[in-house]
């Protein structure tokens, strides 16, 4: 490992066959746990367990009860496959078992087309790691799936995600291109984060609201508390340092920028907390807030320095301190420690509060006094 991620994987293992009473043992649970399942995954890893008696015993266990088989391959000969609802090949898999070359979605869907008809399978779907996915069904069907953008940190269990994810969708329900995008997004997950790791229900839902985010710019980074807590969790999980700091950020200045750039600097992610609009009349007084919840988080979502937008109802943030945990509690130098709400809360869990110096001469109750003074005839 390097700067949490992984440069190199040695792996000590055997590919020595089963004895005659393993692959009987074996072959007798899969057939005991059929009656209680939805789908069925043989992932090859080429390593003789899964050799000609278990795959033809599962396939043919699993066809009687109509159960959908999903097949990680790694034998070059997908017949050995024959009747899986899906094959998931890598690109090396792909062109070692089509014997085409795989380098153009064109050349993809050509070999893919090839191992589909020679396999009996109902769908191949092809994994092309930072180029997304390929899906081409019996039917003739195609559908790509391009990969979302992000930091890969590791790759391990990428595979198993993909196949594991589509094939619960599938058993859940839904259609082949719609279980494709569901996998796609899981495998993004996993390989943003440190070792072999799962994938949690809420993080592929959070992933999955990208969509939306990506299309309202102003909603960028603004999350719920709920949201906001699974963030915190994958990027705690990529052993990122988490900051946090907040306040009303009614008419951002240069003095606010200063202080999340100072901020963000203190660690690896910054999350900036908003009082809402009837907790900025408490503290202001009624005629704030001048920008209301939504506009400010637009407006504080666009600086650079910030990584996720949230808001809360009471007085003070300590609720989602205490919940999000953050490694560092950052406020202006106006304050001292002792009255940092949260402080003794962070402290006590290892973290640490920063109190950073305040730009003189900025401030928005000075902004607003300032535009609602009348200008002197000289200023006129």
């Amino acid at each position: 490992m390097a700067g949490h991620q992984q440069l190199l994987r040695v792996d000590e293992e055997s590919a020595d066959p089963l004895d005659g009473g393993e692959e009987a043992g074996l072959i007798a649970a899969a057939r005991a746990a059929m009656p209680a399942v939805d789908a069925v995954i043989l992932s090859d890893y080429g390593k003789s367990v899964l050799g000609p008696g278990v795959l033809d015993a599962a396939m043919a266990a699993a066809r009687d009860r109509g159960i959908p088989v999903y097949v990680d391959p790694k034998s070059e000969d997908f017949c050995s496959y024959r009747g899986a609802s899906c094959i998931t090949p890598n690109l090396r898999e792909l062109a070692a078992a089509a014997r085409l070359p795989v380098g153009s979605d064109a050349e993809v869907i050509a070999a893919a087309t090839v191992v589909l008809r020679d396999s009996g399978a109902e769908a191949i779907l092809a994994t092309r790691s930072e180029k997304g996915m390929v899906l081409v069904e019996a039917s003739g069907a195609v559908h790509i799936e391009p990969a979302r953008a992000r930091e890969v940190y590791d790759v391990s269990g990428a595979g198993d995600t993909v196949i594991a994810v589509f094939a619960l969708a599938r058993a859940a329900g839904y259609s082949p291109p719609q279980a494709m995008r569901l996998a796609n997004t899981a495998a993004g997950i996993v390989v943003s984060k440190l070792g072999t790791a799962t994938v949690e229900l809420d993080e592929l839902m959070l992933e999955l609201a990208r969509d939306v985010r990506d299309k309202e710019w102003h909603r960028a980074k603004h999350y719920s508390a709920v949201e906001a807590e699974t963030l915190v969790r994958r990027w705690k999980s990529r052993g990122l340092k988490v900051g946090f700091t907040n306040g009303c950020f009614d008419i951002v200045h240069a003095g606010h920028v200063a202080l999340l750039a100072a901020a963000r600097a203190q660690c690896d992610r910054l999350i900036v907390a908003l009082n809402d609009d009837a907790g900025v009349r408490r503290l202001k007084g009624p005629k704030r807030p001048v920008n209301g919840l939504e506009d400010r988080a637009a407006v504080i979502a666009a600086v650079e320095s910030v990584d996720a937008v949230i808001s809360f109802a009471d007085d003070t943030p300590l609720e989602l301190i205490r919940r999000l945990a953050p490694a560092v509690l950052v406020k202006g130098g106006d304050y001292t420690v002792d009255t940092v709400v949260g402080a003794k809360e962070v402290q006590e869990t290892g973290g640490r509060v920063v109190l950073v110096d305040i730009v003189e001469g900025h401030s928005t109750t000075g902004l607003i006094d300032a535009i609602r003074t009348e200008p002197t005839e000289d200023a006129a």
